[in-house]
């Protein structure tokens, strides 16, 4: 069980990377103005996306798979906390993932500050889910 969540975490902090960086990305290519800028933002955003996804999927993977093995977690209150912060989590990468989708068709329509500011909603669902995890709260 303890391998299991060690590959949990380090596809975790996979994922969370990727969600902290490409919100980042999001702003520069909301600055630039010229078509190579544009274009190679637009790579690099869809191959993080491509990383990212990789990791939340095995991320959810490992952690099905631990909730398989110790199903008992599921009547602590704090793992329904967590994983209500989870569905936030994925309804926030769903929203890269359309970002992305209009950035690649040309459609933005957020300016850089915007993206600074959305930026940071993973730093709050990432402190409260190893907040709830850790501390076991209730």
């Amino acid at each position: 069980m303890l391998w299991i969540k060690a590959w949990h975490v380090v596809f975790m902090v996979t994922w969370f990377a990727g969600l902290f960086y490409l919100p980042r990305l999001f702003v520069y290519h909301a600055s630039a103005t010229d078509s190579a800028g544009i274009e190679r933002f637009r790579v690099m955003e869809r191959r993080l996306f491509a990383i990212m996804t990789i990791g939340a999927g095995l991320t959810a993977a490992l952690g099905i798979w631990l909730l398989v093995i110790n199903p008992a977690l599921l009547g602590a209150g704090w793992m329904h906390a967590k994983l209500a912060l989870l569905v936030l989590l994925v309804a926030y990468h769903v929203w890269c993932w359309r970002l992305l989708a209009d950035f690649a068709a040309g459609r933005n329509v957020h300016p850089p500050a915007w993206y600074r500011w959305f930026n940071e909603v993973p730093s709050f669902l990432l402190i409260g889910i190893v907040l709830l995890v850790i501390a076991k709260p209730f």
